[in-house]
C-alpha cells in the first residue's frame, strides 16, 4: 500500500518563490546561464539596469541581456498545482488589468460574449500550417468519440461520427465551448442537439480553458491530452 507522504509547504518555498518580489512564480522564466529562474516582469525589469543575475552575480550578456531568458512553463504549471487559487486569482488580476485598460476580456458565465479573441479552432483545423501563434502557449489534444452513439432527431437516425482528423494543436486560452463549437460544424450536427466534452471521466463545463484542464486533469500525464464527446441524452432524445 502506498504511503501519503505530507510535506510543508514552507520546505518547497525556496523552490517556487521569486527572491526579487518574494511572491510565488509567475510566468517563471529562467536566466539559460545559471538556471536560476524569477518572476517574468520582476527579471526583465531588474535586467533593465543590472546586467548579472540577482542570485549568483554571474554576468548576463552585456547588450542583449533578455536573449539569455526563457519560460520554464514545466515549473510554472508545479506552482499553479501547488498553491491552491494561485491560477484563478492571477487570472482574476490580468482581467481587472486588462479592464481598466480598456482592453478586451471574456465575458462571464450566463453573459453575452462578445468575438472570442482567442484563435478559431476550425481554422486551426483546415489550415495546418497556420496554427502557431507567437504570443500563445500552445497545447495539443486529442479528441476522441467516447463511443459509437445514435439518437433519434425529429424522426431520423442522428449517428455520431469520429472526427477525420482527430489531433490538433491550439492555444491554452481555448475553451470548452470553442470546441463544441469545432464539432458542431467539422461533424455537421444540428444546432439544437447537445453535446458533452469529457475529460478523465469529468464532464467539461464550456467556460473552462485548456490551461485549466491541464493544470486539474492532466497534469503529469504523456500529451496528447486526451478529451471525449458524446450526445447529451435529454427529455427531447434517447441515445443509444
Amino acid at each position: 500500500m502506498d504511503e501519503t507522504i505530507k510535506i510543508c509547504i514552507q520546505e518547497i518555498n525556496p523552490h517556487v518563490v521569486c527572491s526579487l518580489c518574494g511572491g510565488y512564480f509567475i510566468d517563471a522564466t529562467t536566466i539559460t546561464e545559471c538556471l536560476h529562474t524569477f518572476c517574468k516582469s520582476c527579471i526583465v525589469k531588474y535586467l533593465m539596469s543590472c546586467k548579472h543575475c540577482p542570485q549568483c552575480q554571474l554576468k548576463v550578456h552585456e547588450t542583449h541581456p533578455l536573449f539569455l531568458l526563457r519560460p520554464d512553463r514545466t515549473l510554472q504549471d508545479i506552482v499553479y498545482k501547488l498553491i491552491p487559487n494561485l491560477f484563478e486569482n492571477e487570472e482574476l488580476r490580468r482581467e481587472e488589468f486588462n479592464k481598466s485598460r480598456g482592453m478586451a476580456v471574456d465575458k462571464k458565465p450566463g453573459t453575452k460574449k462578445e468575438e472570442p479573441t482567442v484563435p478559431k479552432l476550425s481554422s486551426i483545423i483546415n489550415n495546418p500550417d497556420g496554427h502557431l501563434y507567437r504570443n500563445d502557449e500552445q497545447i495539443c489534444l486529442c479528441l476522441e468519440r467516447y463511443r459509437p452513439q445514435r439518437i433519434m432527431h425529429h424522426g431520423k437516425v442522428l449517428t455520431l461520427r469520429a472526427l477525420d482528423r482527430k489531433f490538433l494543436r491550439c492555444s491554452i486560452r481555448v475553451l470548452v465551448s470553442h470546441l463544441k463549437a469545432m464539432l458542431f460544424k467539422k461533424l455537421a450536427i444540428p444546432s439544437d442537439v447537445q453535446i458533452e466534452v469529457i475529460c478523465d471521466r469529468e464532464m467539461l463545463s464550456d467556460e473552462v480553458s485548456m490551461k485549466q484542464i491541464f493544470l486539474m486533469n492532466w497534469f503529469g500525464k504523456e500529451t496528447p491530452m486526451v478529451l471525449y464527446y458524446r450526445f447529451r441524452e435529454t427529455s427531447d432524445n434517447s441515445v443509444t
